[in-house]
């Protein structure tokens, strides 16, 4: 079992900026990290991508205020949010995706944009 863990969530004012970490217990070096985020009432949707070989992929609506970003040394990425809005205010979650052994899904943290 891969265990995955997410922080750095909390409360910002339009135009802010957060920063999410998400750790995971093994394997790291070889899995692809995802981010997604759920808001209430809607479905889980796609936020960015970043692979073992630190290719990195990000959805329309994030390109250019987010930032993906992997440190193999201490097992963890990073997403880096800028620029936040209102729609920005989601549940986010992380996701690895480990070779040989699955998906697992952190527990989420909350973000929330807002004056």
């Amino acid at each position: 079992q891969v265990q995955v863990v997410e922080s750095g969530g909390g409360l910002v004012q339009p135009g802010g900026s957060l920063r999410l970490s998400c750790a995971t217990s093994k394997s790291f070096d070889q899995s692809a990290m995802r981010w997604f985020r759920q808001a209430p009432g809607k479905q889980r949707e796609f936020v960015a991508l970043i692979t073992a070989d630190y290719t990195t992929h990000y959805a329309t609506s994030v390109k250019g205020r987010f930032s993906v970003s992997r440190n193999n040394a201490n097992s963890t990425a990073e997403l880096q949010m800028n620029s936040l809005k209102p729609d920005d205010t989601s549940v986010y979650f992380c996701n690895a995706v480990v070779p040989g052994r699955g998906e697992f899904w952190g527990q989420g943290t909350q973000v929330t944009v807002s004056a």
